[in-house]
């Protein structure tokens, strides 16, 4: 999705009113506020989309229950404006905002809530993505239009972090289990998708753009500009000259070559932000489906865990770092990042780059060098939406050329990219998450449980790429499904990442830092998320989208400060008023997309 649409604006001199006092007064042109993104949102269907991107327009689109909070990312009430946990620990309750409507005029209850969350329960395609929400939730139950009662099979700790999009009964009814794997989401006959949140989807055009309307309805306050456009680009490059040019007010997921030549360009400001997502070269530990049934093409060596170990030490962490990310991030090791201190383990014997450490692992796990040098073939898949992935894959391909293992790198989308490991049809991929601020999700990546699945003849992925499988983590990730103690949570959830550390299900190489720019000669008011020194979008919750607006004429362009801002008027309107007839600029996804990958 990529575009931006420029609105017709008509002008009239002030001599032309004074000739023609009954013309009719000129329509204010539309505020159009215009991000620039390098992966296309995947799917506007919440069952179906995982990259960052879609799960930005989720938020977008729809009401969660709760939301956690711009100051530290703590949960706080959201279409839930309270919720409570009953004496016997057996249920929790949400009471549902009154008054609020879906924006085609139809009221939201606390009906809408329940049907959401009874579907993620009984059915299957709608369990992928937030199946780890509902493991503990027997049946949800709307006692009134505005009670929400969530039966629980045993304690639990994410109650209050239910990242789940409350849908419109009415609409999703008639969309099936079998329709729901196909169905877009999108506008039809002119019809914006009904929702509730602070924009409503009115127009899709795959590759090009997505663009919103503002709710000006919306309960929370409505945003203080018209329109929300997320325009796609080819490469970060494109993105970069279009925010230099005004075309775009807010240039997302940056390469940091390019986020560096931003820095002294009039009217930009970068900015760049410690994140939580992270990279890793992933490895295909023995594709399976759920139940252990064998799928793929995945090379025999890689179930071997001394060999992905050998693979591990053979990465350069630090040289990523510095040469891929030019010093934008820190070398990886564990799968929820630093910036959760609390959660984040430090493994203390740590997988350092050492090629002889390598070699004597691969000796020992029965993999000798040839005459010719070499020990075996491997694939490695780069993302096509990201220099940065083929940049880290063609300095894996050197390293493991060194140990003896010759690494074919194939350039592919994300989206094949997303079909191939759902079958099992790969050796090792580069990609990355974004880990939400309960671990969770993240965790449930690992289980054996969230292997592909398999309907009818055909076979699905789940949120598992590695396909790794460990009773004794599964045993740990029960354990912590009912730990309501945060501080023995922690503890379980660090033992959870050396299990996946020493196993080496991953080679994570980095956390990498969240590069954007924007206008700050136009836009103003943006909230970080944590503050002072968080991101300005794509956030867990819609804060900046609801506090931003256009810098006055009276306003000073603002400078790079913690608040941040960003860019203006659709298409780089100079002086505020522009004579078009309707121009339109075509430029040429949790999961992660171009130079900060993130899977969500």
């Amino acid at each position: 999705m990529h575009h931006f649409v420029i609105k017709a604006l008509t002008f009239a001199l002030a001599g032309g009113l004074l000739s023609t006092p009954l013309s009719p007064t000129p329509a204010a042109p539309k505020v159009t506020f215009t991000i620039g993104i390098q992966s296309d949102v995947d799917s506007t269907n919440p069952f179906t989309g995982i990259v960052v991107e879609a799960y930005e327009t989720y938020a977008l689109m729809y009401d969660y229950l709760t939301t956690s909070s711009a100051k530290d990312v703590s949960p706080q009430p959201s279409l839930a404006e309270s919720y409570s946990e009953a004496p016997d620990k057996k249920s929790w309750t949400y009471k549902i905002r009154s008054g609020v409507k879906w924006s085609d005029g139809q009221p939201l209850t606390a009906r809408d809530a329940a049907y959401t969350f009874n579907r993620i329960i009984d059915g299957d395609f709608e369990q992928t993505n937030y199946g780890n929400y509902v493991v503990n939730i027997d049946k949800a139950e709307a006692t009134d239009d505005t009670t929400l009662v969530l039966h629980v099979k045993k304690p639990t700790p994410i109650m209050e972090r239910l990242a789940v999009p409350i849908l419109p009964e009415h609409v999703w009814k008639d969309v099936d289990g079998d329709a729901v794997k196909s169905y877009a989401n999108e506008p039809q006959n002119g019809q914006p998708v009904v929702g509730s949140g602070p924009f409503q989807l009115v127009e899709r055009r795959k590759g090009q753009y997505l663009r919103f309307a503002a709710n000006k309805n919306y309960w929370r306050g409505a945003p203080k500009f018209d329109e929300l456009v997320f325009r796609v680009f080819t490469n970060a490059d494109a993105e970069a000259q279009a925010l230099v040019r005004g075309e775009i007010d807010f240039a997302y997921d940056l390469q940091s070559n390019v986020f560096n030549s931003l820095k002294d360009k009039p009217g930009v400001t970068t900015r760049s932000s410690e994140y939580s997502g992270f990279n890793e070269i992933a490895f295909n530990t023995g594709a399976a489906l759920a139940d252990g049934t064998p799928i793929g093409d995945g090379h025999e060596a890689l179930k071997n865990k001394q060999v992905r170990l050998a693979i591990s030490h053979a990465i350069d962490r630090r040289t990523l770092v510095d040469r891929v990310l030019n010093g934008h991030g820190s070398p990886g090791d564990t799968f929820i990042p630093p910036v959760y201190p609390l959660l984040h383990y430090t493994p203390p014997v740590p997988q350092n780059f050492d090629l002889a450490k390598a070699n004597q692992l691969l000796d020992a796990a029965g993999y000798p060098k040839k005459a010719d040098g070499t020990r075996f073939a491997l694939r490695l898949y780069a993302r096509q939406e990201s220099q940065d992935s083929q940049s880290t894959a063609e300095f894996v391909k050197s390293w493991l050329k060194e140990i003896g293992i010759d690494v074919t790198v194939k350039v592919m989308s994300e989206d094949t990219l997303t079909e191939v490991i759902g079958q099992g049809d790969y050796d090792m991929f580069e990609w990355g998450w974004v880990v939400e601020p309960d671990p969770d999700y993240q965790m449930s990546v690992f289980t054996c449980g969230k292997r592909s699945y398999k309907d009818g003849d055909a076979i699905y992925a789940d949120l598992s790429d590695s396909f790794y499988c460990n009773p004794a983590y599964d045993e740990l990730y029960e354990q912590q499904a009912g730990e309501t103690d945060q501080a023995k949570r922690a503890e379980l959830a660090k033992r959870m990442q050396q299990l996946v550390y020493d196993d080496a299900a991953y080679a994570i190489t980095y956390y990498y830092n969240d590069l954007v720019a924007y206008r700050s000669d136009r836009w103003t008011g943006f909230t970080p998320q944590p503050d002072p020194d968080g991101s300005l979008l794509f956030q867990y919750g819609v804060h900046s989208y609801l506090t931003m607006a256009p810098v006055t004429a009276t306003e000073k362009p603002q400078a790079a400060s913690s608040s941040g801002v960003n860019g203006g008027l659709i298409g780089g309107i100079v002086a505020g008023v522009v004579v078009l007839a309707g121009a339109v600029f075509l430029v040429t996804r949790r999961r992660s997309s171009v130079s900060a990958d993130d899977r969500e």
